[in-house]
C-alpha cells in the first residue's frame, strides 16, 4: 500500500474494527477522512482539509455559544473550506469586524429586529449589503449546526442601490485601449481574453493553452463552477498567436509567474489607466462582451451560454437594451418612410 498523503494519520478507534483515517495538522482542525487513502472521496475530503483555515489563536478559550464561537465553527466547516481563497480572504474581513464587535455575545438569544438595527448603523449601502450578505451565511451556519433554530438575518432585506455597477465599455473606449497597447503586447491579450471569452478575471488569469481544444476553450469557472465550452473568436486567436507565453497561464508576471486575480486586476489598472481609461476596469469588460452579444442579437440564453450567468436577470437587461435600440432604428426609419417632410419653406 503506497504511503499515505502528508499529515494522514491511522487510528484504531476499537480493538477489533478497522480502525479511521485523520488529518492531523499543527494549528489546523482534526479532520476524520472517508474511504481509503488516494480514493476519490479521501482525496476530496483530504484536499478540503489542507485548504481549510487554521484554528484561530485562543479558539479553544472561546465561550460556547457566543458569536466568537459560531465563527470559529464556520473557519473549519466544509462550506468555508470549499470557498476560493479569494473569497475566503473578503469574508474574512467582514467576519472579523463581527467578532471584534460581537464576539462575546449570545448567538441563540438574537432576532430579526437585532439584525436590522446592527444593519442599520453602516452608513454606506453597499457595505450594509454586503455585512448582511456575509452573516446571513454565518448565521445560516448556526442553524446547521444546532446553535441556533432559525436563521434571524433570512428575512433582512439589504438596501437597495441606486449605483449601476461597474462601467461597461464602449466601442470607442476599447478602441482608444487597443490604439495604446497593440497585438503583442500583455496588456492586449488580456483585454481580448476578458472581451472574447466574456469571464471574470479570476477565470482568465487561469486560462491556458491546455484549457483550448482546437476551436474552442473549456473551462470551469472559479464562482459558479459553472462547465463553459467557448469558441474561439478569430480576432482572440490571431493576438494568442501573436503572443506567445510559454507557460501553463497565458497571463503572467514580469517573474514568470501566473497573476493572482487581484495582481492582475491591479495591473490590468494600470494598462487602462495608460491608455486614459481611469474609469475602465476589467470586469467592465465582461460587461462589454455581454453588451456586443446582445447588440448581435444574441438572445439572453445564448449570452449566458458564453459568460455563465446563473441569472438572467442582468443579461435580459443587455439583451432589452439592444432589442430597444435595435427596434427604435426600425421604427424611426418607418416614420421618415411615411412621413419624409416637405423641401423647403412650407407656406402659410
Amino acid at each position: 500500500m503506497r504511503r499515505p498523503p502528508k499529515y494522514v494519520h491511522h487510528k484504531q478507534d476499537r480493538r477489533d474494527g478497522p480502525g479511521f483515517w485523520y488529518f492531523e495538522r499543527r494549528g489546523y482542525p482534526r479532520v476524520r477522512l472517508p474511504g481509503l487513502p488516494w480514493s476519490p472521496e479521501f482525496m476530496a475530503a483530504y484536499q478540503a482539509a489542507m485548504d481549510g483555515t487554521p484554528m484561530p489563536i485562543g479558539a479553544k478559550d472561546v465561550q460556547a455559544g457566543t458569536m466568537a464561537d459560531l465563527i470559529t465553527k464556520y473557519y473549519v466547516s466544509a462550506a468555508f473550506g470549499i470557498l476560493e481563497r479569494s473569497t475566503q480572504q473578503v469574508y474574512r474581513r467582514i467576519i472579523e469586524r463581527i467578532r471584534e464587535q460581537h464576539g462575546t455575545r449570545p448567538v441563540r438569544p438574537l432576532t430579526t429586529s437585532h439584525v436590522r438595527i446592527i444593519a442599520s448603523r453602516i452608513q454606506r449601502p453597499a457595505a450594509a449589503k454586503r455585512f448582511l450578505s456575509i452573516l446571513r451565511i454565518l448565521l445560516e451556519h448556526g442553524v446547521s449546526c444546532g446553535m441556533l433554530d432559525r436563521n434571524p438575518a433570512a428575512d433582512v432585506k439589504g438596501p437597495k442601490l441606486k449605483t449601476r455597477g461597474f462601467h461597461s465599455w464602449t466601442e470607442a473606449e476599447i478602441a482608444q485601449f487597443e490604439a495604446t497597447h497593440p497585438i503583442g503586447s500583455k496588456p492586449r491579450l488580456a483585454l481580448a481574453l476578458l472581451l472574447f471569452l466574456g469571464q471574470r478575471k479570476s477565470d482568465v488569469v487561469k486560462l491556458g493553452p491546455q484549457h483550448r481544444d482546437g476551436a474552442v476553450f473549456r473551462l470551469v469557472q472559479t464562482k459558479t463552477r459553472a462547465a463553459l465550452e467557448i469558441p474561439v473568436h478569430p480576432m482572440l486567436d490571431e493576438i494568442l498567436r501573436a503572443t506567445p507565453s510559454g507557460h501553463l497561464a497565458y497571463l503572467t508576471t514580469a517573474f514568470g509567474k501566473p497573476f493572482t486575480a487581484n495582481g492582475f486586476g491591479n495591473a490590468f489598472r494600470e494598462w487602462a489607466d495608460a491608455a486614459g481609461l481611469p474609469h475602465c476596469t476589467s470586469h467592465g469588460l465582461r460587461k462589454a462582451a455581454a453588451r456586443r452579444l446582445a447588440d448581435a442579437g444574441a438572445t439572453a440564453h445564448e449570452i449566458a451560454s458564453i459568460t455563465g450567468h446563473e441569472s438572467l436577470r442582468e443579461v435580459e437587461r443587455y439583451a432589452k437594451g439592444a432589442n430597444q435600440a435595435r427596434l427604435a432604428k426600425s421604427a424611426q426609419a418607418k416614420v421618415i418612410a411615411a412621413f419624409p417632410g416637405t423641401k423647403g419653406e412650407r407656406n402659410g
